[in-house]
């Protein structure tokens, strides 16, 4: 009897409490919060949907277009994602994190040249960014400009020395170029950073025959 009566007692006190609350905080979430956690479930589509309710009191809110790219560019709709990046882009001139995002979907379309042209606007502001510079050798590697990109690939490698990705560019436009020592000392440099990296053991292997000791 006692249990019930003390029962019924939190049961009230609660919705009292209850009546305390304006009743738009009980369903309310936050679209954002809400947003990257579908992201980090890579419900990308629904991270989306989530900002819906930010984006129709504020659709030029520019870090909705930024993360409306995003989003875009990782669900693989390129062209919206660039439609957005765009956006971003009149919104703030000089937001370099606009280009920078426009870039990947243009690479992921095979759009080269536009986002070699993206990657040079943010160089012209930023001279040595790192993401920037990847991205051109990247267009510079599709397009085969062994020439461009070896000279480029060493001019980064010296401000990042112990980069990768770098010294594997470096090493793919001395190959090209026929210049087999060029490619051994970076494929060298690779292994000498990543001793499992697959690439540079292989060609290693094929053109050193007593690496494979």
């Amino acid at each position: 009897m006692v249990n019930a009566m003390l029962s019924k007692i939190l049961v009230a006190a609660g919705a009292a409490l209850l009546l305390l609350v304006p009743r738009s905080g009980l369903a309310e979430i936050d679209p954002w919060a809400e947003s990257y956690r579908l992201e980090s479930l890579y419900q990308y589509d629904s991270a989306l949907r989530a900002l819906d309710v930010a984006a129709k009191t504020d659709p030029d809110n520019e870090l909705i277009l930024l993360r409306s790219g995003w989003l875009h560019y990782l669900s693989g709709n390129h062209g919206k994602s660039i439609n957005y990046y765009k956006k971003a882009v009149r919104k703030n001139t000089k937001s370099l994190e606009a280009r920078l995002g426009m870039i990947l979907p243009l690479l992921a379309q095979q759009r080269w040249r536009e986002a070699m042209l993206e990657a040079q606007r943010v160089l012209e502001v930023a001279p040595w960014n790192y993401q920037a510079h990847v991205h051109l050798m990247t267009c510079e590697h599709a397009l085969k400009q062994w020439t461009v990109l070896a000279k480029h690939a060493q001019d980064v490698t010296a401000r990042y020395p112990s980069d990768v990705s770098v010294l594997v560019y470096l090493a793919r436009a001395h190959h090209h170029l026929d210049d087999r020592a060029g490619a051994v000392s970076a494929y060298r440099r690779v292994l000498n950073i990543s001793p499992e990296h697959v690439e540079a053991a292989q060609y290693l292997a094929q053109r050193v025959p007593e690496t494979r000791q």
